[in-house]
């Protein structure tokens, strides 16, 4: 299995404030062992290593993850916890995984 992790620089080159929230837990969970790579998406240059890998995979957030299997199937993960269940089998209180969820969908709301 491959990991690769995409972070992005915002236009006016401040680090994406979500993306330091997750490199910080990951780091004090000691998961970035399992990281392959990280590349960086900066929104200054469309010709980045994350920047491009996003637009081939048509991804519009960041961090995001890239899962490549031994067999070479690809799954993107958008939602950090849902890597960390899925991918590195941690378990995750539902209610962090929903308070994400919302986090990274506006459109979404309690009825």
């Amino acid at each position: 299995m491959h990991i690769i992790m995409v972070k992005k620089i915002l236009a006016d080159g401040s680090p994406c404030k979500k993306c330091g929230e997750v490199l910080a837990k990951m780091e004090a969970d000691d998961q970035l062992k399992y990281i392959n790579d990280v590349l960086i998406a900066d929104e200054r240059d469309a010709e980045s290593a994350g920047m491009l890998l996003a637009k081939k995979l048509g991804v519009e957030r960041a961090p995001f993850f890239v899962v490549t299997q031994d067999d070479g199937t690809q799954t993107v993960y958008t939602v950090y916890l849902k890597f960390v269940k899925d991918v590195l089998n941690k378990v995750v209180s539902e209610k962090e995984e929903l308070q994400e969820l919302l986090q990274n969908s506006p459109d979404l709301d309690f009825l």
